[in-house]
């Protein structure tokens, strides 16, 4: 079995819905939502939320995020002392937001010896730290205008510099969801760089659609799941083929408890927006029930417009697998 990867997703990828997806057997790695260097360094009043690494602190990575190589260096040596598998550079966000200010995506095409002496100061901050933490790097394919050898030349780099794992999306900066990712990049990075883990990411939801990708990419060390995983949190369960019977209101109640738990309370409106976004679409009036959470005015309201869609929908309570 391929190792199976939660995604780094902002306003996702907190202790809450790690809590959740644990509760399913959880998965071989979760990946942080993005931790900016600058914040961190400036010690933001929220940073203290974004470095909870429950409820399985042994299998997180730390995704940094920064546009300034020294900044980055510093916040590695932060999150070097933490307990987790180790570090990921984002280098693949394309959310104008992130990549504008240099950041993300960005990384990929300024001048690669900006984006070298970045990635070497973050290794020198991990191996400083004394701690084995591995340093990882999660890519897309580049701008619209990319080609192979650029893609591997900048790869080259990245492995040379000493990142031991890189994840692929493979579509190129303004490549849309809808659009068919080439999984058959991820398989020439893992032909070209045996000696690291190459990870697939995107498109896959369920077993048929990573059978799908293994069939294109059967070279790749694992799968990173994202969308899907905010929508079934029990995918990686499913993706190992175990058999569930899933208590769709229970799990529901149970996030909204864990984000009280765990995110400050000026984040908790649009944790569970972005949640239900997704998880309602699991259910027979998907569009109704979104938006009925989605409007939520408060969590008790929240709490309140669920146990009233499973009372009304009572088929959609339990689902199996």
């Amino acid at each position: 079995m391929k190792k199976l990867i939660l995604a780094p997703m902002a306003t996702l990828s907190h202790e809450a819905f790690r809590r959740c997806v644990a509760r399913f057997g959880g998965c071989d790695e979760y990946f942080t939502e993005m931790i900016n260097a600058g914040s961190l360094l400036n010690d933001g009043p929220w940073e203290k939320f974004y470095l909870m690494g429950g409820p399985e602190p042994e299998k997180i990575v730390w995704q940094l995020t920064g546009n300034d190589p020294e900044k980055m260096g510093r916040a590695a040596e932060i999150l070097a002392q933490k307990e987790g598998i180790g570090i990921d550079l984002n280098m693949g966000c394309s959310a104008p937001q992130i990549a504008n200010t240099g950041a993300g995506i960005a990384w990929m095409t300024k001048d690669q010896g900006e984006t070298r002496r970045m990635v070497n100061l973050v290794k020198r901050a991990i191996e400083k730290s004394g701690n084995k933490k591995r340093l990882s790097a999660k890519i897309r394919l580049g701008s619209e205008d990319f080609t192979e050898s650029a893609l591997m030349d900048f790869c080259s780099m990245l492995v040379g510099e000493g990142v031991e794992m890189i994840t692929l999306h493979p579509r190129t900066k303004k490549g849309k969801y809808r659009e068919k990712p080439r999984w058959e990049f991820v398989e020439k990075l893992a032909q070209k760089f045996p000696e690291i883990p190459v990870i697939l990411n995107g498109d896959v939801k369920d077993a048929k659609s990573m059978e799908s990708a293994l069939k294109e990419a059967p070279d790749c060390a694992g799968i990173m799941v994202a969308r899907a995983a905010a929508q079934k949190p029990w995918i990686f369960a499913e993706l190992r083929g175990e058999k569930l019977d899933i208590d769709c209101q229970k799990l529901a109640l149970d996030f909204i408890d864990d984000v009280e738990e765990c995110q400050p309370k000026e984040f908790w409106k649009t944790r569970l927006q972005r949640f239900f976004a997704y998880y309602c679409l699991n259910f027979s009036f998907a569009h109704y029930f979104q938006t009925q959470m989605l409007n939520a005015a408060d969590n008790d309201d929240a709490r309140n417009r669920l146990n009233s869609y499973f009372f009304k929908c009572s088929d959609d309570k339990i689902m199996s697998l």
